[in-house]
């Protein structure tokens, strides 16, 4: 009898022991589980973040490369703007040096009528240069302005692409970041 009690002793001790070794490979495996869920989840935080990054980048790129063409061509305009003005400008001088020609020009009988007329001509081109002068500068200036303004706005751009970078550089600023 002692023999019998003996052995389901020991068969409950086996089975006991089987039992709450079950029970705790069980938490174990419980644990595991919740530990890689919660890694899996940072993860994909970690991903959202990454790719929302990404765009933001992608989206500022496109909008820098547009106002770098936005810059050139203001650029250019100005160019053309002082171009033409520097064409007036050459008009101008050659029209006074004209007037001044023919003022000096001391007329005689038969050419006097032919003098006056191209000292005419000569003081209505300068005072349409003159006009037009002023129209170009005006253009110009505003050609300026317009291109100090697109310049501004590529800098603007320039700077928020830095920033992005910088944000993307230092694991501080990064959200959901993982220690490793």
């Amino acid at each position: 009898m002692r023999r019998a009690y003996f052995l389901i002793l020991l068969v409950l001790g086996v089975f006991g022991v089987t039992a709450a070794t079950f029970g705790q490979a069980s938490s174990s495996d419980s644990q595991t589980l919740k530990a890689l869920l919660t890694e899996v989840r940072e993860l994909r935080q970690v991903l959202q973040s990454s790719l929302t990054r990404i765009q933001s980048a992608q989206i500022l790129l496109t909008r820098l490369q547009s106002q770098e063409v936005a810059v050139t061509r203001a650029s250019q305009h100005l160019d053309d703007a002082r171009s033409k003005l520097a064409e007036v400008q050459v008009a101008m001088r050659r029209a006074a040096a004209e007037i001044k020609h023919f003022e000096d020009e001391a007329p005689n009988g038969e050419n006097a009528a032919q003098v006056e007329e191209a000292l005419k001509r000569a003081k209505s081109e300068l005072e349409a240069s003159t006009n037009l002068e002023q129209q170009r500068q005006a253009t110009e200036s505003e050609a300026e302005e317009h291109l100090r303004t697109e310049q501004e706005k590529l800098s603007s751009l320039e700077t928020q692409l830095d920033e992005l970078v910088r944000n993307m550089d230092n694991p501080s600023e990064q959200s959901g970041r993982l220690p490793r």
